[in-house]
């Protein structure tokens, strides 16, 4: 049985529904899985994460989370996930071990018996137990709601963008912390716009404008991508951009950290290349081939 199973979910926003949040969602994630939801923001994914932790009726298709309905059983599958919202929203007045304790309560257990799930979570920021909530850092913020939606030993673990806003450092130990915590069992969804996480997950939907594009492994969707990828720097980058755009053979130009990246309609020679890129510009250009990522596949996919 799948953890979780999506099938045709549509959800609307607006007196007349002229908002589409989510257009014919379909996927299943296999127990154990850390499975990746990975789109820009207005993508449609906290969307899918309310509905499927039960907090968002869709307006059509269904769900299932662990075998059970997200309407009939609604009640059944709030006893099986632990949710952490994009947003903090802990009670900021209380301290990290009272924050703890309420969650724990809700859930008829406590702290002490479910320990060893948080235990590698809690103790780092156990030293700091009194501070109030409201006081911590943006890590330690996010380490403390990990613990409170795993204080209940949970099934199925709903992340909504959880290292957003948070620095370089914490986001590391944080997938360092997921991957231990999917080795006891637990299956993980985990929507993220930073297409660098993709890599980190078992499996990945790619997500745009409430559609799916894909659904993959990382390596998986890289290799579906067959064009040929250039990365071409000048120092007039705004110049080489206009130009390229212009040429025939060229079938996607954009800008890509210090490079852009050139996507032609046909293999080249990087000789035969460099030629007519100094017909259309006479600034000293730096040709390279490159290797698509994940983002070079999402932009493919998302313009096709």
């Amino acid at each position: 049985m799948n953890a979780v199973r999506v099938n045709s979910i549509i959800k609307t926003y607006g007196k007349k529904k002229e908002i589409t949040a989510l257009q014919d969602i379909s996927f299943e994630v296999k127990p154990s899985e850390l499975y990746g939801i990975i789109g820009p923001d207005g993508a449609g994914k906290t969307s899918l994460f309310r509905i499927l932790t039960t907090l968002l009726l869709a307006d059509s298709g269904n769900a299932t989370v662990d075998g059970f309905d997200v309407v009939k059983d609604y009640k059944e599958i709030r006893k099986r996930v632990g949710y952490m919202p994009g947003k903090f929203s802990l009670y900021q007045d209380l301290s990290v071990e009272e924050n703890l304790n309420f969650f724990a309560t809700i859930f008829n257990t406590t702290i002490r018996e479910n320990y060893d799930l948080i235990k590698d979570i809690y103790q780092q920021i156990e030293p700091f137990k009194d501070r109030k909530a409201g006081k911590l850092s943006g890590g330690m913020k996010q380490k403390l709601a990990l613990s409170c939606a795993l204080i209940h030993r949970p099934s199925v673990l709903f992340l909504d963008e959880p290292t957003t806003g948070v620095d370089a450092v914490s986001r590391k130990e944080f997938w360092e912390m997921l991957k231990r915590l999917k080795e006891q069992g637990i299956t993980i969804l985990v929507s993220t716009p930073y297409m660098d996480e993709a890599g980190l997950c078992d499996r990945v939907a790619l997500i745009q404008t409430g559609k799916i594009l894909s659904i993959n492994t990382p390596q998986g969707i890289v290799d579906d991508y067959k064009k040929p990828l250039w990365a071409v720097k000048s120092p007039n980058m705004l110049q080489l951009l206009n130009e390229l755009k212009e040429r025939n053979e060229v079938e996607d130009i954009y800008p890509f950290g210090e490079y852009h990246h050139l996507v032609l309609k046909n293999n080249i020679k990087r000789e035969e290349l460099e030629q007519w890129i100094k017909q259309s510009t006479p600034e000293a250009v730096t040709v390279e081939a490159v290797r698509p990522d994940i983002e070079d596949c999402f932009i493919s996919l998302m313009k096709n």
